[in-house]
């Protein structure tokens, strides 16, 4: 059992946080065992056509026989949503020392596996350039694996997020962690993370703690070291319906939803367009236009920005999502 000992200020600074380098060194553990979540299968199916050339060998050498990872591969996020970049970038200024103690905390009691040899050298040098050749190594793997599938991914990770500061503002922490995994219990202050590997007790002692949903996590993961700020990497809600295709509408059910009038304006604004220009190609008086655009913007379907004298309208995200399954293209 792990537990995390939280105060008042703790729980006022608990906060959540998203990792796509975090999901990426996650995403390692279901390629090296595709019965650890049937519900990735379809989204590992895919991958493995694509490695290619990759070293698969460093690859799965980061994920231990009992399924822990190097903390210092999934560092605390500093901001909400930190790029792929960003995260990488604090893991290439690792130093040495912390990377030897972090690859043999993850396999112990098991002896490193040959592709992580160099981290028990003590010449430093050897583990920097191990370290970078991760680094280089997972930068690859995130183009090639997680990257197309990341704005799919986020949503998922946000609509949990929302879902559960809606427990925190109901319930409390209580019911806030009753509902995040089994394993998660609360009692008194103190956040007990059941059937783990390690057995420690760590005070937040001021510095709160992080909540980090993720696609790839299939249990709670705390850090494998107690000296680790307290973060929680828990499994979100949703991951289900993640890798299932979006249906296909009928064409003519975007006309059934908006009318055939917005539905031909919707179309049309693929590009930026001022109430004159669509009025033109529409075929109709500027006020018609105005009518349809003022119904359009107040539902999120579309956006608007001024250019000198003129304002431009153009489809939103959403808007581009709805005309994109009623024409079934698929739009990321």
């Amino acid at each position: 059992m792990i537990s995390f000992v939280l105060g008042v200020e703790d729980l006022a600074d608990t906060r959540f946080a998203l990792s796509p380098l975090t999901e990426t060194v996650l995403s390692l553990r279901v390629l090296r065992d595709p019965g650890l979540s049937a519900v990735h299968l379809p989204w590992r199916r895919s991958v493995l056509g694509r490695l290619g050339t990759l070293d698969t060998d460093l690859l799965m050498s980061l994920v231990a026989e009992r399924f822990t990872v190097p903390d210092f591969l999934t560092p605390r996020p500093e901001i909400f949503a930190p790029d792929f970049g960003e995260e990488l970038a604090v893991v290439r200024r690792t130093p040495p020392e912390r990377v030897r103690r972090d690859l043999a905390a993850t396999h112990a009691p098991a002896p490193l596996p040959e592709p992580l040899r160099a981290a028990a050298a003590t010449d430093d040098a050897q583990v920097v350039r191990l370290r970078d050749a991760v680094c280089d190594l997972l930068a690859r793997y995130w183009e090639i694996a997680v990257s197309p599938m990341w704005p799919q991914m986020r949503l998922v990770l946000e609509a949990d997020m929302t879902y559960r500061a809606r427990q925190l503002a109901v319930g409390g922490a209580r019911l806030l962690f009753a509902g995040m995994h089994p394993n998660l219990r609360w009692d008194d202050g103190v956040l007990h993370v059941d059937k783990m590997i390690g057995n420690f007790r760590v005070a937040a002692a001021g510095r709160g703690l992080l909540l980090v949903p993720s696609v790839f996590a299939h249990k709670p993961a705390p850090p494998v070291l107690p000296e680790e700020p307290p973060t929680l990497v828990y499994p979100s809600r949703g991951v289900a319906t993640l890798w299932t295709p979006a249906p296909v509408a009928d064409g003519t059910a975007l006309v059934s939803l908006l009318g055939a009038p917005r539905a031909r304006l919707l179309g049309l604004l693929g590009e930026p367009l001022p109430t004159v220009e669509i009025a033109r190609r529409l075929r109709v008086t500027p006020s018609a236009v105005s009518q349809h655009l003022r119904v359009l913007y107040a539902t999120g379907l579309v956006t608007r920005a001024r250019d000198g004298r003129q304002v431009l309208y153009r489809r939103s995200s959403l808007g581009d999502r709805l005309t994109g399954a009623a024409s079934g293209r698929s739009v990321t």
